[in-house]
């Protein structure tokens, strides 16, 4: 079904994707491809399990991966992993992978073209990564969750356990083992740099480029992060009671941190959650913004030109997006994703009045639905300055909705 209003100064276009049976589907098994244009989800049926895609039932299996299926960033793949005969095995665009005693013990990870797939499988009692399908060394354990290739898509990094010791592989090379492994190893954007945390002791520091950093009490999840240009690098850190965010190895100090770090496009501009005498606020190049109870996770975000910010705060219990230092809203709750158009003009993000969902563009708000989908594969994206989609729902349909901005006001 295919409907096209006008609301708001926006023209709105909905298509029903997929009508879902709610009593059937299981959400831990639903994802989205990054186009939106493909829907997957686990369903049951007669003890059997099927990952149905656009409505179309693929084969029964006996189990599927929690976490799966997962596209490939192209969206021209789709991959998940499935239990048969007490055999595990990767099933990659509806054509089953080499069976192992088990499979998963992290994610199953495409690279950023698409062309490559990782993940782990084991053999008897030992784990090992299996990349482009080839069969990497075997050790005692993976880590979860950190299988990570660089944004050139040529490198691939990952943990692993060897005895009592934990370490970082990187491009099939053993990095010097540590007593544990903290957050998963990130590469810098021009792919050349790679950062990790490692624990010596009850101790925690930041390894960049190999070389271990200032020890601490824990380091701050969602860090350590590469500035746009590969050049620096900020974390968040603690020591006792106190906190820290680490600015190429300089310590800014406050009662605690937020766990979103955000450079500018350009690299000049540096912006995080800071909480200093019970109040949160946004601290940019050293500068405190104005006070909150609570700052939203995932923001602050800059604009593609770097000369605009926006972030989420809740004061009492309503919730306002500050956008230019400018405060839009109250909103009974607001969403983490917030995206500016390509050429920095205009801004969209989800909010909810009331018990519906609605993308605000511009502080002015759109069509309602029960739910805007942003998570497990769905993004909101604009596709030129003035277009957008994203994914809503509403009673059992999961609509494709395309935006046009007619105007600002």
């Amino acid at each position: 079904m295919y409907e096209q209003v006008t609301h708001n100064n926006r023209e709105i276009s909905e298509n029903i994707i997929v009508s879902i049976d709610l009593f059937s589907w299981v959400d831990q098994y639903f994802q989205v491809s990054p186009d939106s244009q493909r829907i997957a989800y686990g369903a049951q049926k007669q003890n059997k399990w099927v990952i149905v895609v656009n409505g179309k039932e693929g084969r029964q299996y006996d189990s599927l991966l929690q976490g799966t299926p997962i596209f490939s960033p192209d969206s021209k793949h789709i991959v998940y992993g499935a239990a048969y005969n007490n055999k595990w095995f990767l099933v990659l665009d509806g054509k089953e992978e080499k069976p192992y005693d088990d499979i998963g013990r992290g994610p199953l990870v495409f690279s950023p073209d698409s062309k490559r797939l990782a993940y782990g499988a084991r053999d008897g009692l030992q784990w090992f990564v299996v990349a482009d399908r080839k069969e990497e060394k075997r050790y005692d354990d993976l880590g979860a969750g950190t299988f990570v290739f660089s944004p050139d898509s040529k490198r691939l990094a990952y943990e692993v356990q060897e005895g009592n010791t934990w370490l970082v592989v990187i491009d099939g090379k053993e990095e010097k083992p540590y007593d544990g492994l903290g957050t998963p190893p990130i590469f810098s954007p021009d792919s050349k740099r790679i950062a990790y945390t490692a624990l010596s002791g009850s101790k925690q520091f930041v390894v960049v480029d190999g070389t271990e950093g200032k020890q601490y009490d824990g380091i701050v999840q969602d860090s350590p992060v590469f500035s746009p240009d590969s050049k620096r690098i900020v974390y968040g850190a603690m020591s006792g009671d106190q906190w820290f965010m680490v600015i190429d190895g300089k310590e800014e100090l406050y009662d605690s941190i937020g766990t979103t770090i955000a450079f500018s496009p350009d690299s000049t501009r540096l912006a995080y959650g800071a909480q200093a005498g019970g109040k949160w606020f946004v601290v940019e190049n050293g500068k405190q913004g104005q006070q909150y109870d609570s700052i939203l996770w995932g923001t602050p975000v800059f604009s593609p030109d770097s000369k605009r910010i926006v972030y989420g705060a809740m004061s009492g219990d309503k919730w306002f997006m500050v956008v230019d230092g400018k405060e839009e809203g109250p909103y009974n709750s607001v969403g983490a994703t917030v995206i500016f158009s390509p050429d920095s003009k205009h801004l969209a993000y989800e909010a909810q009045v009331g018990d519906k969902w609605c993308m605000v563009v511009n502080g002015i708000q759109g069509k309602k639905y029960d739910s805007i989908i942003s998570s497990q594969g769905a993004q909101i994206t604009f596709d030129s300055p003035t277009t957008f989609q994203y994914l809503a729902a509403r009673d059992t349909n999961i609509y494709s909705v395309q935006e046009k901005i007619l105007s600002d006001g």
